[in-house]
This record gives structure tokens, C-alpha cells and sequence, in this order.
């Protein structure tokens, strides 16, 4: 019986670091870094609602008119800690106010590594200009350079005038990306390869694409197994692998689906966008002082939000913020939130004995540089009670030691308010069961409101790191949508015990879906759903769901 869910589906399979097969699917230590000769915002005392905040050390604020050896050798210390650092405990945003950086004969060039969020601080893209590039490469391990583990990590809001030709192989934008390493809004007028194609087997499991423009060359897509771009301007694209998606792109290739000599693909493509809302980001306003843009919902839009000019939506003043670091207390946070405040969580890792709750409608919870959330008490991380309005960002949820039944809870089921143009918005949020630290959790996401969006979520039972096995991090399913008419973009969930994404809720979408099975069954008995049934379905579909 034909379903009124809709999902535009891409599967994978194949242990991290293995050679990624076409078959049906069945089934560190951070380098020392010392900081003493970088210049960094210094440890004041500013309130926590302030106009000018003191975000700390681990956001990095660069100005045109710092001398550009400064900026590349602040640039070049934090890649050269954290491009091995899968698993470290650093955190940093990297922010660059409006104006130019690089030129033509001296581009700025580096690297992003883990836990690093670059973003510039215009309120459009145009307003930062990097002459140079900013990349992901290959990460090499036994002679097999790949870029199956590059996660954490982010770039939005800056244009890219590609500069690097002095570079080698490596000249043009390169960013060969995993999970969890959103594009957004930015500009690139030049080359752009999603995949190292200088050192292999070059193989690489991405990625997400939104609000970007991309000018002067076809992007090179490679070896990405697969890959979903949305509302974007593209300028052509090189192939398909597994499934490349497109969603409200101008100039994505056809659809051609599954892959033929006569289109290429295979590619899935939607002309427009059924409901959309960009992320919340930060800017400068021209008296120089830092505020949050709040994007309004669009309807079967395509292209970029701000390529008309003036984009619609709420500028926040940073008063009706309060910033966290991981040594606020959650009652101070959650009574912030109580009274009414936004939430800004700066770099770092947060270990909470109670889970941070957001009362009112229309509150922003925004993360800055992969701000973490872990769990001590088996509680969740984050409780979201509104059915509209609000809006979460930029966040790493880690299961603590103790099984949380629930990560993340937004929504309240029935419970009276939702609403089509102020939806609950959820947006570049990640979920970690093991890897970093040994943890256990039920379900990572619960979403009972409806006409909620989820744009970019990866829900990770992890294969290998910390705390892996069977028995050890355990965890039943990624996602669980109860809401009606819920939207989700860019939906990634790996290697969950049971039903990987269970739905519930009335009329909901996908567009783009895609999962791994778990690896480590000790047995078929152990994996069962029923008697006689092997295993568990991916996406389940609840059966009076129309």
C-alpha cells in the first residue's frame, strides 16, 4: 500500500574505512597546542546578557585589519590540532567579521579539523570574502587516505574566491566531507571537489549542501558515495555514486534514478522544496555590535534565501541572549530560559546532571563550535516542551554513562499550539552513542510536534571509538516522529539495535535518508525483530500512518 510519507531514500553499507561495496543492504590523542603567542578574547567578567558577550577563548574573532601572517598562523594551529582530534574535547568557532581576506598573490589558505565551526560575520555571504580557500582533505592511516571519519565540522556564511594554485593537486575548494559537516550559506567562485582526489582510495560518506552558491566550475562530487544538496545554485555537477539528492537546486542535473548511460546519475531530484526554514546565524550589524538573524519559512522555494537581497526574517539583539559556557550551572541556564531568553552555548563540552529545558515558544538555542551536550544521570540533554517556535542549532548530544531513555524531547504530545509558519526547527544537530565516551541511550530524538522541520541530523551508534560493542553502547532507535506533516532534510541514522527511525506522526516527508545497519550482531538470535524475522527495518512506518 502506497504511503503518503514520502522518502527519497539513499543506502549504504560498509564498515568505516572499508571499500564501499554496491550489494543489497541486509543487515586520539590531541596534539599539544600552546596558546601563548595567539591573541584571543580575554576571560572578562561581561554579563551573560550583554550586547557584546564575552564568548571566550574558543571563539576566535579575526578583523581585516589583523596582519594576515597572524590570522594564518592562528588558523594553522588549531588545524594542526585538530585534524587527528576525532575524539578530542576541544572546541572552537572561528569567526571572521566583514570585509577581505587574502588576495590573489597572498591567498589565505587552511585546513578545518574537528569541532571547528568557520562562519563569517556579514549579513550576507558577500560581506566576508576569503581570497584563498578553506579545507577538508583526506586523513591517512597504513597508506589508505580517505575521508569516511571526516565529521564535526562546519562552513557558512562567507564567499570563497578559490586562490590556491600554488598549492598543487590540491588547487581549488576542497572539501571531502562525512556526516555531520554542514555547508551553508556560502558563496565559492571556482573549483569545488567533494572529494581528495590527491592520495587514496579517496572514499568519503557526505554530506549536506544548503543555502550556497556555487560559480566558474562543475562540482566535483567523485567518489561520495552519496550526498544531498538544498536550495542551492550549482554550476553543474560531475557524477553520481549510490544517490546524489537534490532538493530546490538551480542548475541540478535531472533526475535519473537508478544511473543510465543517457542522464548519468543516479539522481534524485525534486525541483523545489516543500518547507524550509534556514539556520539562525550570527552577524555584526553596522554599528558593530553581534546580533542573530532568524530566517522566516519559505513554500516550494528553491534557490539560496538571500540571493534575492533583503532576506525575510526576526534580527535578535544579543540582550535577549544568554550565553553559556560549560561551567554555567544548568539552573542558571534553564532559569534564563524560563524568563524568557534565548540560549547561546559557547564552545565545549557540557556534562549536565538535569537536561536543559526550553519553556516558551519562539526561544533560539544556538551552538558555537560543536558545543556538546553529555547526560551524567540518565536524564535527556535537552527538553523542548513549545510545539512551535523554536529553534535548535549547532549541537553534539553524547549518551552519558548512565541510559538516558531520551536525548533530545521536542515537542509535547497533545498539547495544543503548532504552527505551519512558525514550526519547531531542528538543524545541524548530532547525536553520539560511544565513540567519545562509553554511553547508553534508548532513543536519541523524540519529535512530537507537528509540522516541525528537521534539516540535517545524523543520529550515530558508533562503530568504532570508545565504549563500542554490542553490549556496551546500546541503543534502540535514532529517531522517533510523532508529530503530523513533519518535514525532514538530510535524515542520517547508523547502526541502532532496533527500528533505526520509527514513524509515528500523520503526513511526514523525507527527503534524503540514509543509514547503515549495525556490524556487530554477535548472532542472528540476537538480532531479531520477531520470531522468524531477521533484523530490524530502517525506516519503519507505524501502520495507521497515511
Amino acid at each position: 500500500m502506497q504511503r503518503r510519507l514520502k522518502s527519497l531514500v539513499t543506502a549504504r553499507e560498509g564498515r568505516r574505512g572499508a571499500r564501499p561495496r554496491g550489494r543489497a543492504l541486509v543487515m586520539a590523542v590531541a596534539a599539544v597546542l600552546s596558546w601563548s603567542t595567539i591573541s584571543v578574547a580575554g576571560a572578562g567578567a561581561d554579563s551573560p546578557h550583554s550586547s557584546s558577550p564575552n564568548l571566550g577563548a574558543n571563539v576566535i574573532i579575526f578583523t581585516p585589519t589583523e596582519s594576515q601572517a597572524t590570522i594564518q598562523a592562528t588558523v594553522d594551529a588549531i588545524s594542526a590540532q585538530q585534524v587527528s582530534n576525532q575524539f578530542g574535547t576541544q572546541r572552537y568557532a572561528l569567526l571572521f567579521e566583514p570585509g577581505v581576506y587574502g588576495s590573489v598573490t597572498n591567498p589565505l589558505n587552511f585546513q578545518v579539523g574537528y569541532y571547528t565551526e568557520v562562519a563569517g560575520l556579514g549579513a550576507q555571504p558577500g560581506d566576508t570574502v576569503i581570497n584563498g580557500s578553506v579545507n577538508v582533505y583526506n586523513q591517512c592511516t597504513n597508506g589508505s587516505c580517505v575521508a569516511l571519519n571526516n565529521f564535526w565540522r562546519s562552513l557558512s556564511n562567507l564567499t570563497i574566491n578559490v586562490a590556491n594554485s600554488s598549492l598543487g593537486c590540491h588547487t581549488g575548494e576542497f572539501w571531502a566531507v562525512s556526516q555531520a559537516a554542514p555547508m551553508r550559506r556560502v558563496v565559492v567562485n571556482g573549483l569545488t571537489s567533494l572529494m581528495d582526489y590527491c592520495s587514496g582510495p579517496s572514499f568519503a560518506s557526505g554530506g549536506y549542501i544548503a543555502d550556497s552558491s556555487f560559480t566558474g566550475s562543475t562540482i566535483v562530487n567523485g567518489s561520495q558515495q552519496q550526498f544531498f544538496v538544498r536550495n542551492s545554485n550549482l554550476d553543474g555537477w560531475s557524477n553520481g555514486v549510490w544517490n546524489q539528492v537534490f532538493s530546490g537546486d538551480v542548475g541540478a542535473p535531472a533526475p535519473c534514478f537508478p544511473a543510465q548511460k543517457s542522464c548519468g546519475g543516479p539522481y534524485t531530484t525534486l525541483p523545489t522544496s516543500p518547507v524550509t526554514e534556514e539556520a539562525p546565524f550570527l552577524y555584526t550589524d553596522s554599528s558593530g555590535n553581534l546580533r542573530v538573524f532568524v530566517p522566516s519559512v519559505q513554500h516550494n522555494s528553491s534557490g539560496p534565501a538571500w540571493s534575492g537581497g533583503a532576506e525575510s526574517g526576526s534580527s535578535l539583539s544579543m540582550e535577549d541572549f544568554f550565553v553559556a559556557t560549560p561551567s554555567t550551572p544548568e539552573h542558571a541556564i534553564n532559569s534564563a530560559l524560563d524568563e524568557g531568553q534565548n540560549l547561546l552555548l559557547t564552545p565545549g563540552v557540557y556534562d549536565l546532571n538535569h537536561p536543559i529545558v526550553v519553556q516558551h515558544s519562539g526561544t533560539v538555542v544556538l551552538g558555537m563550535g560543536f558545543a556538546t551536550l553529555v547526560p551524567q544521570q540518565g536524564t535527556a540533554a535537552l527538553i523542548v516542551r513549545p510545539n512551535e517556535g523554536v529553534k535548535v542549532s549547532g549541537l553534539i548530544v553524547d549518551a552519558g554513562p548512565v541510559n538516558s531513555p531520551v536525548l533530545v524531547q521536542v515537542g509535547t504530545q497533545h498539547r495544543h499550539g503548532d504552527s505551519v509558519e512558525n514550526p519547531n526547527l531542528i538543524q545541524d544537530l548530532f547525536f553520539r552513542i560511544g565513540g567519545a565516551t562509553p554511553g547508553s541511550a534508548t532513543v536519541s530524538l523524540v519529535d512530537n510536534a507537528n509540522n516541525s522541520i528537521l534539516d540535517d541530523v545524523w543520529a550515530w551508534r558508533a562503530d568504532h571509538g570508545a565504549g563500542v560493542g554490542w553490549t556496551s553502547n546500546v541503543a534502540d532507535t535514532g529517531l522517533v516522529v510523532n508529530g503530523s506533516n513533519v518535514t525532514a532534510y538530510g535524515l542520517f541514522v547508523e547502526h541502532y539495535q532496533k527500528n533505526e527511525v520509527q514513524w509515528n506522526g500523520q503526513g511526514g516527508s523525507v527527503v534524503f535518508f540514509q543509514n547503515e545497519m549495525p556490524y556487530d550482531p554477535p548472532s542472528q538470535a540476537s538480532w531479531m525483530s520477531a520470531p522468524g524475522v531477521d533484523g530490524y527495518p530502517a525506516l519503519s512506518v507505524a501502520p495507521n500512518v497515511t
